[in-house]
């Protein structure tokens, strides 16, 4: 059935791209790469299969579920919006407590400097450095001669 809408498959989280067996979750923890930050810790296992996503937001982070859930809300959000541009692998999010008083974009931005910190790609972890510029080309003497740009 057509719907008219073109289809967004990047855009979307199906099933497949969640963490969801309590042996996946151990295979990250035990073997993945971890980077942290004062308001959640990143684990990252690489694998063959697309980027997938396991959140692990427990009642120590806030005891209102509500809380617990915007929390996983945000993040899946980010996730799902970043994923065509992630390595394959599985990637766990534990929140910690100062997530649950955390904005929507703080905990965007903490995912990204995780992201960063474990060397992934930088065009999802958008640092503040603008890219790189080519060097500049000797500028010309008056004679019409070019010399080396100074150092």
């Amino acid at each position: 059935m057509a719907t008219g809408r073109p289809a967004a498959v990047s855009a979307r989280y199906p099933r497949t791209a969640r963490v969801r067996a309590r042996p996946e979750f151990d295979a990250v923890f035990a073997s993945g790469r971890r980077a942290a930050n004062p308001t959640l810790a990143l684990h990252y296992l690489a694998d063959d299969r697309p980027a997938r996503l396991g959140l692990a937001v427990s009642r120590k982070v806030d005891r209102r579920a509500v809380v617990r859930n915007r929390i996983k809300r945000v993040l899946r959000d980010h996730f799902r919006r970043s994923r065509a541009e992630l390595p394959g692998g599985a990637y766990v999010i534990v929140a910690r407590a100062p997530a649950a008083r955390a904005s929507g974009p703080e905990l965007a931005s903490a995912f990204r400097h995780a992201l960063r910190r474990l060397a992934l790609p930088p065009s999802i972890a958008n640092g503040t450095m603008p890219p790189a510029s080519p060097p500049p080309s000797p500028a010309p003497h008056s004679d019409g001669a070019t010399s080396p740009a100074a150092p």
